[in-house]
């Protein structure tokens, strides 16, 4: 008797109905056996049975087999079959879907009524995507289990936890699905503290005690000891139901939140103190867990209270290992009973392992695959259709952008870019909107629906945000809103927060805009405004306006008052003179305060109306020429030669490489490289374009000569390409660096022979390049304590430079083996991020997490010494470069600002210029030219060409204008001044 098949899923699917009608077609032919089908279809017995097994669609070759030996009809069946195909991969291939379909759809999720939609919409994916992993998931929270294990034992045994890691390490799922679990029977409080962390905490403490948060909020800001006893009445009431309730869990996720949307530094402080007063006090009856962002560290150390513990309560969240990640791919499938293909984890380990912040795009990317499942199998196949590993999320939220109408996609870019909080001096991050902030029109609700639907947003009762931030970091559209709105931003950023203010205080007028402010504000566009937003300048107008009628009637009482003076003060003819100098002397002092605040504000102006911006930096310049309105003049006109294009014709990425002649560049962005002549470089002129095969790039150069490229990617492979045609592009040759973590840096000898890889293992290997079709691993450097950043050689490549998060630098022999350290510099107090050789080889200049860049005299090695300092950085120097001539340098920071040095007399280097880049963080710098034209790349990828040549900045700065400035916006921004536009004409 034929043995009885398995039962069909009942979630299936298009393919389990596909496979019931292939039964069914057996069924009526007499139930032959499958050895019997497989004599009469030339098929084997396995090919047939698994045709109707459910689990993946046959080919229409052996479903037409399958159909002939049971007899039935070819015809229909090869209908049947397309349809199936059709509904299995037409509903997920979101690529070719049509505008019309549902935001559902759009988003990767099938559309509304069809087959797939049916039989899938009740089934709960393994993976959650771009979420962080709650409580409520942690029977599909794999791989984390050794640290979770690590973390529970610290928090019991030290009561305080602070986790640091990047963003899209792991840190909020570790602590909800790791961590909250790990300590059944124990209640616990998990916030975030957003722009008023101690009412935050309120709210959730008197919600637990069942009182009024207004007394707990007054009792907190006064006293934060109130926070320990509030834990302590909150565990009495409970324990009087649960015996085993002695005890609060506190978790505060995305502590950053406390420097980037809370601006009180004075209730920043008392929150950290309530918390560490909790998790410390004798008695305590709390423990308390924080997770903040890695980049945050050193903002944590300026709080006196927090700086003294973390040396004791800090613990890393890194990268996943290898086989971690296979446990959070397979095991979540597994519990589902999928299996994953092989081909697809191997893809996936190698596109994850190493890669900081990769976790949220793995999973999001999971999941993706997961709605394009074969049956119960996640394939390459469906994780290539859903856009790969940064594609996935890439596609989601374009495909959710293309389904919305012109009027939703404006509503949409408002809501996105009220989500985000700008960094000052870090990465741009999330920010949580409370509900009343956004307007209720039709527009924006369905934008939010669609977008929470698709899982980019998250909203509950009271609060939207973005899912996770590696939606800003890897949706060039969002990037772009927000390079290109960023000052804009930062006004109604500012303009939210006082109408929040000013209706907390009962409309109080004193919190009104008035002057510059009320100015700058109306220069927002209407539609960008909220109602709310609308009112409070509508009340300030009418306050300015109220405010000019009362100083016109002053003016006519104090006329009045001048008219009698008059006979007094011709009795005063001797004190005129010296009233006319002192006057002269306050209308200079005047004049010059309005042409510096202009100054200022071109800058900020620059990223959207560079013309105008432009014309306000000549003109400050020209009515006060020294060092303040000179920076902003070459921050300005630099930032408008670089400035906003169509896109794919601007460069853009994330690491540079530039030729010796600096006429050629290479942007690496992800998976591809694009090359770019510089010649011009306020017009650079596409290349061609390099396929990394799918891994991305950690750091490309250029040898001496510009024909070759090199570049390590997070696969741990080296790759050499041939670039002597710059528009067709080869590869020369791949292979494993053998690292075992990830490569950090490239470097390439001067004489094209030799490279260095640097990397998280510690060490640097060499690398000999005589072949370049042929790379062959020279030697292994070791000596370094910590992860190995910047590599550099010296111009005669006798010797290389490494620089370590061990805070030093170390001088090896590049000549010949052993290559030995011939010297340690030490002087940093922090990770050393970057470094730069002199033309002559001999000075070295390092850049710092301590926010200095420090010179050193390395001529007559092993002896060196500590030369002078550059010390204007706000934040970390994350590049320096030496100009070709030797004579100037110039640092670039986190802070966002590119300064450039005399560095002539290396012990007392002096300032040449203070740029500013108004976009925020700058990482690499590049020097194209001797005359100090400067290329760098920012946090948002895109690049920006600078002019340190103050004469050629004069000469062209008309041929940068488009229409004269006109008289409404001179007032504006010099006041008083007379109308003297500095570019009168329109260029032709």
């Amino acid at each position: 008797m034929p043995r009885g098949e398995r039962p069909l899923d009942p979630d299936g699917g298009p393919l389990a109905e596909f496979a019931a009608g292939l039964r069914k077609l057996r069924e009526r032919a007499g139930r032959p056996t499958y050895r019997d089908l497989a004599r009469n279809a030339h098929y084997g017995i396995a090919t047939l049975s698994s045709a109707a097994a459910g689990r993946q669609l046959p080919s229409l070759a052996v479903t037409l087999a399958y159909v002939r030996a049971c007899g039935g009809d070819e015809r229909e069946w090869t209908l049947i079959w397309r349809r199936t195909a059709d509904a299995y991969t037409g509903a997920d291939l979101s690529a070719g879907m049509p505008a019309d379909r549902s935001a559902s759809a759009s988003a990767g999720m099938p559309a509304e009524g069809g087959a797939e939609s049916r039989t899938r919409k009740n089934v709960k994916p393994p993976y959650v995507g771009l979420a962080a992993f709650g409580e409520a998931d942690s029977d599909v929270f794999f791989g984390r289990e050794k640290v979770t294990e690590t973390f529970v034992e610290h928090l019991k045994e030290k009561r305080l936890l602070v986790l640091f890691g990047a963003s899209g390490s792991g840190k909020s799922s570790v602590l909800r699905a790791g961590v909250i679990p790990a300590f059944s029977g124990v209640p616990s409080l998990v916030f975030t503290p957003g722009s008023h962390p101690l009412e935050e905490c309120a709210l959730r403490l008197a919600a637990r005690a069942g009182v009024d948060p207004g007394p707990v909020h007054a009792a907190l800001t006064a006293e934060p000891h109130t926070f320990h006893r509030t834990v302590r009445k909150i565990l009495a009431g409970r324990q009087e139901t649960d015996s085993a309730a002695d005890e609060l869990l506190v978790v505060v996720d995305q502590f950053e939140e406390v420097f980037t949307v809370c601006r009180d530094a004075r209730e920043r402080e008392r929150f950290v103190a309530a918390l560490l007063h909790a998790a410390q006090a004798p008695d305590s009856r709390t423990r308390v867990a924080v997770a903040v962002r890695s980049d945050f560290y050193t903002h944590c150390t300026r709080l006196p209270g927090l700086v003294d513990v973390l040396p004791h309560a800090h613990r890393p969240v890194g990268p996943m290992t290898a086989e971690e990640l296979r446990a959070a791919i397979v095991r979540p499938a597994a519990r589902s009973r999928l299996t994953v293909e092989g081909a697809l984890l191997t893809t996936l380990l190698a596109d994850a392992h190493g890669r900081p912040g990769a976790l949220p795009l793995l999973s999001h990317a999971l999941l993706e695959t997961w709605r394009r499942r074969r049956g119960n199998a996640l394939t390459l196949a469906g994780y290539r259709a859903a856009g790969g590993f940064e594609g996935a999320l890439t596609q989601t939220a374009e495909v959710f952008h293309q389904a919305l109408s012109d009027s939703r996609r404006k509503a949409a870019r408002r809501l996105f870019l009220r989500l985000v909080a700008l960094g000052e001096g870090t990465e741009d991050t999330k920010r949580r909107v409370p509900r009343q902030e956004l307007d209720s029109g039709p527009d924006t609700e369905f934008v939010l629906e669609q977008a929470t639907r698709a899982r980019l947003l998250t909203a509950d009762g009271d609060h939207v945000e973005i899912a996770h931030e590696a939606l800003i970091r890897c949706w060039p559209r969002l990037g772009g809103w927000l390079e290109e709105d960023r000052g804009q931003e930062r006004l109604h950023r500012a303009l939210t927060e006082a109408t929040t203010l000013w209706e907390s205080l009962d409309r109080d007028p004193d919190t009104l805009y008035r002057g510059v402010r009320l100015a700058a504000a109306k220069d927002l566009p209407p539609q960008a405004l909220t109602a709310r937003e609308r009112v409070f300048l509508d009340a300030c107008e009418a306050a300015a306006q109220e405010a000019q009628r009362l100083d016109r009637r002053r003016l006519r009482r104090l006329g009045r008052l001048v008219a009698a003076l008059v006979v007094l003060l011709v009795c005063a003819v001797a004190a005129v003179g010296f009233a006319v100098r002192a006057q002269d002397t306050v209308t200079r002092q005047r004049n010059e305060a309005v042409v510096l605040r202009a100054a200022d504000a071109s800058v900020r102006l620059s990223p959207h109306n560079p013309s105008l911006a432009a014309q306000i930096a000549l003109a400050a310049y020209r009515k006060a020429p020294q060092q303040r309105t000179r920076d902003a003049l070459l921050s300005t006109l630099s930032v408008a030669a670089a400035g906003p294009r169509p896109i794919g014709r601007t460069p853009a990425g994330y690491q540079p490489a530039v030729t010796t002649d600096g006429r050629m560049l290479a942007m690496a962005d992800g998976p591809h490289t694009v090359l770019w002549d510089m010649t011009d470089p306020r017009r650079p002129r596409r290349l061609g374009t390099i396929d990394g095969d799918g891994a991305g790039l950690n750091f490309i150069e250029f040898t001496p000569h510009g024909d070759t490229l090199i570049g390590a990617g997070h696969d741990h492979t080296l790759r050499l390409w041939d670039v002597s045609d710059p528009m067709r592009p080869r590869l020369l040759s791949k292979r494993p660096t053998r690292h075992s973590d990830a490569v950090y840096a490239v470097a390439v000898r001067g004489d094209g022979r030799m490279a260095a890889t640097s990397s998280y293992d510690d060490t640097v290997r060499l690398w000999d390049l005589t072949d370049p079709a042929r790379p062959r691993a020279l030697d292994t450097l070791t000596g370094h304590r910590g992860n190995v950043k910047p590599v550099a050689f010296s111009a005669d490549g006798t010797t290389l430079a490494s620089g370590s998060d061990d805070g030093t630098v170390r001088i090896w022999d590049a000549t010949r083996p052993p290559h030995a350290t011939i010297a340690v510099l030490k002087g940093h107090k922090h990770f050393v991020d970057a470094l730069a050789y002199s033309p002559d080889g001999r000075t070295l200049l390092s850049g710092s997490d301590d926010r200095t860049a420090k010179l050193w005299d390395i001529s007559d090695l092993p002896r060196h010494r500590e030369l002078g300092e550059l010390a204007r950085h706000a934040d970390v120097v994350a590049g320096v470069a030496f100009a070709p001539h030797g004579r100037t340098a110039v640092t670039v920071g986190v802070d966002g600002t590119v300064n450039a040095w005399d560095v002539t007399d290396r012990t007392r280097p002096t300032a040449l210029a203070a740029l500013t880049n108004p976009g925020g963080s700058v990482k690499e710098v590049r020097y194209l030219a001797a005359d100090g034209t400067i290329l760098t790349v920012t946090a948002h990828r895109s690049v920006q060409v600078w002019y340190t040549d103050l004469d050629r900045v004069l000469a062209d700065a008309c041929d940068r204008v488009h229409g004269t400035i006109t008289r409404a916006q001179w007032t504006r921004h010099f006041p008083r001044l007379d109308y003297t536009p500095p570019c009168s004409h329109r260029p032709s």
